[in-house]
């Protein structure tokens, strides 16, 4: 297992996840892509616009693979001594978010069901996040980080909850 490709495929899922990669609109990867599906043309700075989203009520400065808010550009590229929004600034920043989640050594070792928890309050998009809207199955970002490249760690099968009951009854549980 390797770690380089383990954190590029994390970072390739996290962008299927945001709905960027996968955008009709990108041309590059979802790194260009504004919140609400609209493509920015200069990695110059954040494009910093803001996008009305009527489903949650409130405005958005979301841009780039991550769907960064200008306000945390702003602090990372300060903390970071960053210029610009470029792909690679936007992987810098995504991966500092991560290891600030503590989030990195699960990913190194391909323990996916670990690090996906560690990284929802940051992209609303995982499993678990709250943030009310789409969230992802952990299957299907299983899925994409192997087609980025990644080894994960076989997450357990989901069980019903019919095979749930069945096993309690049969454990002797008793059913009120």
């Amino acid at each position: 297992m390797n770690a380089i490709d383990n954190r590029r495929a994390f970072l390739g899922m996290l962008r299927f996840s945001e709905g960027t990669s996968n955008s009709p609109t990108t041309r590059d990867r979802g790194y260009d892509q504004i919140v609400g599906r609209t493509r920015f043309t200069s990695y110059a700075d954040h494009p910093r616009v803001r996008v009305w989203i009527p489903r949650i009520k409130n405005w958005s400065t979301a841009a780039g693979g991550y769907q960064l808010l200008m306000r945390y550009y702003d602090i990372y590229r300060q903390r970071l001594g960053l210029t610009g929004f470029g792909p690679d600034v936007q992987d810098t920043i995504a991966l500092q978010q991560i290891r600030e989640c503590r989030a990195l050594p699960d990913i190194d070792a391909g323990r996916l069901g670990d690090a996906i928890p560690k990284c929802k309050n940051i992209w609303a998009s995982l499993p678990g996040a709250g943030y009310g809207q789409f969230e992802h199955r952990y299957v299907d970002l299983e899925r994409a980080f192997t087609q980025e490249g990644g080894e994960a760690i076989v997450l357990p099968t989901l069980k019903t909850s019919e095979e749930l009951h069945l096993a309690f009854v049969e454990a002797g549980g008793v059913l009120a």
